[in-house]
Parts: structure tokens; sequence; C-alpha cells
């Protein structure tokens, strides 16, 4: 896992425009994360990167925004408010997680893996990232006031 120290929520947002010019068509952005540790703030660093112009914020309440005008579109789901895998499909967002048309980034992506995940274990299958996709796994964690450690695992390609 490669890890990035954030001291302000600046350096979170210039990562995400950092990360922003790596992605591809079919890549999904897994963050994991308590409230406050700049899970949107990364996600509005990807939108600026990309050339999105529309404001970000994360979707707590109405799962899904997406964002075109970029260089790719984006899809920014937020799980918080579902509780396991059978919840995400019956909202009508599993495609956003298995092949997306532009980038998914994904807020509490923890649900998606399922209750009994956990950081170090193997993904469970149903969440394997197809040939040809990219799931770059986001552990953001509180190291202080403003300091973040923000650490990331690339799996697939």
């Amino acid at each position: 896992m490669d890890t990035f120290i954030s001291n302000s929520a600046e350096e979170t947002f210039g990562l995400g425009q950092r990360w922003a010019a790596e992605l591809r068509p079919g890549w999904i952005i897994g963050l994991i994360g308590d409230l406050g540790t700049g899970k949107t703030q990364l996600v509005k660093g990807l939108a600026a990167g990309l050339g999105i112009k529309d404001m970000v914020h994360s979707p707590t309440f109405a799962l899904l925004h997406e964002h075109d005008g970029g260089s790719l579109p984006l899809a920014h789901i937020d799980l918080y408010r579902l509780g396991s895998q059978s919840d995400i499909v019956g909202a009508g967002l599993e495609h956003y997680l298995t092949a997306p048309v532009g980038v998914t980034a994904v807020e509490w992506f923890e649900r998606w893996l399922g209750g009994g995940w956990r950081l170090g274990q193997p993904l469970p299958e149903s969440v394997q990232p197809a040939d040809g996709q990219l799931l770059r796994l986001v552990l953001l964690s509180d190291e202080g006031e403003t300091k973040r450690k923000i650490e990331h695992e690339d799996i697939g390609h």
C-alpha cells in the first residue's frame, strides 16, 4: 500500500487532482474512512482534475451524483445509508460498482465489500475488478486536527 500524509484539506484536494491524471474509463475509487477523514475532499480534487466544473458535495441523501463535462464522466456515490450489498443492488447502484462507463468514486466502500470484510483480507470474489478495470482501494484515517493518513492499493489493471 502507498501512503500519503495530508496536513490540510487543500493537500487532500491536491492529491485527488494528481490522481485524476491517471484515471481511465472503468476505474473505481473505493473510499473507506470515518466521518471527516477527507473522502469528499478527495473526490472534489478528482472532479477538478478531470475538468468538471460542477459543485461536488457528498451525495449522502441522494446516494448518487453524476458529473459530466470533464475528460471522463464521474459518478460519485455515498453508501453511508445503505447497509448491505443487497441494499446497494436494490437502490440500482450495482452497475456503477461493477461496470462504470467513466469513473466511479464510492464513499463508504466497505458497505459494498460486506460486513465481515476487514482491511488486509482478500477482496470478495463479487467485488473483484473485471479485466481492464482497476479498483483503487483507499483508506483514510484521522491523524490529528487537520492531518490525515491516506493509504491506497490498486487492484486489477
